[in-house]
C-alpha cells in the first residue's frame, strides 16, 4: 500500500515535468537554423501557417523532437531496470556495453548487408536488439556465480571492458569502409540524432507502448529483486525467470533508442537517480518520473546542442556526456 502523500507528491512532479517537456518542445520547435516565431507555432500546428513554416515544423522539427523525447524515455527506463536487477546504482546501458553491442550490430548491418530504403528504418531496432542482447548475455554469464548469484561490481567492470572492446571492433570495421558510411557510423558513435523523419518515430513507438506498461506491471517484482535474492525467493518470486524477463525488456528499450539516436550514454544513469531523489526508491513511484526526466534531459540536450554551433551543432550524446561523466565519477566515489 502506497501512502496517499507519496502519490500526491508524484502527481505534482509528473505535472511539473510535463510542463517542462512542453516548454522545451516549444523552444525546440521555434529555434534553429531556420527559426519560427513562437507566436506562429500554434497557428502552424492548426494548419494556418505558411508553406515554409509548415515544412520546418512538421518535416524537420517535430519528428526530431518526438525521436529525442521517446529515446530519452526508453534509455531512462532501461537504466532503471538494469539498476534494479543488478542491485548496482552505476548500471546504465551506455556504460556497461549494451549500447555498443547494438552499435556493432548496426555497423555490420549498415556496412555489409544490402539495405532497402523501405525496410531499413524498421529493421534497425531489431538488428540493434540482437547485438545488444548478445552482449548482455555475455556480460550476464561472466558476472554470474552459482554461489553468490549476480555480482553487481563484476557487472560494471565486465560491462566497461565489453564496451571498450566493442568500440574497438567498430573502429576496425570503419577502417575498411567507404567514407560516406564511415561518416554515418562516426555520427552514430558521437550520439548525433540522425533518425529525424516520421518513420523513425513509428519504428521506436511500438516498443515503448508495449514495454513501459509491462515494466510498470512488474514494478513490485523489481522492488524485491533490488533488495536481495533471498528476500525475493522468500516471498515466492522466480528470481532467474523475472531477472531474465526484465533484462530482456531493458535491452529492447536501449536498443530501440540507440538505433535511431546513436550511442547516447548516461541518460539511463542520471534519470533514475534524479527520480529516486525526488520520490524515493519504490519502483511504482519513481519509474514514471524517471521516464519523463529521461525524455526531458535528452530533448534539452539536443535542443541546446544543435543551436550552439552552425550548421550541425553539437551531438546530443556529447552534450549528455558533458554532464553525465562528472556525475558518474561522483556516484563512483560515493558508492
Amino acid at each position: 500500500m502506497i501512502h496517499p502523500a507519496f502519490i500526491k507528491k508524484q502527481r505534482i512532479f509528473l505535472f511539473i515535468l510535463i510542463m517542462l517537456i512542453i516548454a522545451t518542445m516549444i523552444v525546440g520547435a521555434g529555434v534553429g537554423y531556420a527559426s519560427i516565431s513562437f507566436d506562429r507555432i500554434i497557428p502552424t500546428l492548426l494548419g494556418q501557417g505558411t508553406f515554409k513554416e509548415a515544412f520546418i515544423l512538421f518535416s524537420i522539427r517535430l519528428p526530431r523532437i518526438c525521436i529525442t523525447l521517446l529515446a530519452g524515455m526508453a534509455l531512462a527506463l532501461s537504466g532503471a531496470i538494469l539498476q534494479g536487477i543488478t542491485r548496482n546504482d552505476l548500471a546504465d546501458p551506455g556504460i556497461i556495453g549494451v549500447n555498443n553491442g547494438a552499435g556493432v550490430a548496426i555497423t555490420v548491418f549498415f556496412l555489409f548487408f544490402p539495405i532497402s530504403s523501405d525496410t531499413f528504418v524498421y529493421l534497425l531496432p531489431l538488428v540493434a536488439f540482437a547485438g545488444a542482447l548478445c552482449t548482455t548475455c555475455l556480460i550476464y554469464i561472466f558476472s554470474y556465480s552459482k554461489q553468490s548469484g549476480l555480482q553487481p561490481i563484476k557487472v560494471i567492470l565486465i560491462g566497461v571492458g565489453f564496451s571498450m572492446a566493442l568500440s574497438g571492433i567498430m573502429i576496425v570495421l570503419m577502417s575498411s569502409a567507404d567514407q560516406e558510411k564511415v561518416d554515418f557510423i562516426a555520427k552514430w558513435i558521437a550520439g548525433n540524432i540522425w533518425g529525424t523523419d516520421w518513420p523513425f518515430v513509428l519504428a521506436i513507438l511500438p516498443w515503448l507502448i508495449i514495454l513501459i506498461p509491462l515494466t510498470l506491471y512488474k514494478a513490485n517484482r523489481l522492488n524485491l529483486l533490488h533488495l536481495s535474492e533471498s528476500a525475493a525467493i522468500g516471498v515466492g518470486v522466480p528470481v532467474e525467470k523475472e531477472r531474465i524477463t526484465l533484462l530482456f525488456i531493458a535491452v529492447a528499450l536501449a536498443a530501440s533508442a540507440v538505433s535511431v539516436t546513436g550511442g547516447i550514454a548516461f541518460i539511463g544513469l542520471m534519470a533514475p537517480h534524479m527520480a529516486k531523489a525526488i520520490i524515493g526508491p519504490r519502483n511504482q513511484l519513481f519509474i514514471p518520473l524517471a521516464i519523463l526526466i529521461g525524455g526531458w534531459l535528452l530533448l534539452l540536450a539536443d535542443t541546446v546542442g544543435r543551436n550552439l554551433t552552425d550548421p550541425d551543432g553539437i551531438p546530443a550524446g556529447i552534450m549528455v556526456a558533458l554532464i553525465g561523466a562528472p556525475y558518474f565519477i561522483y556516484l563512483l566515489l560515493k558508492k
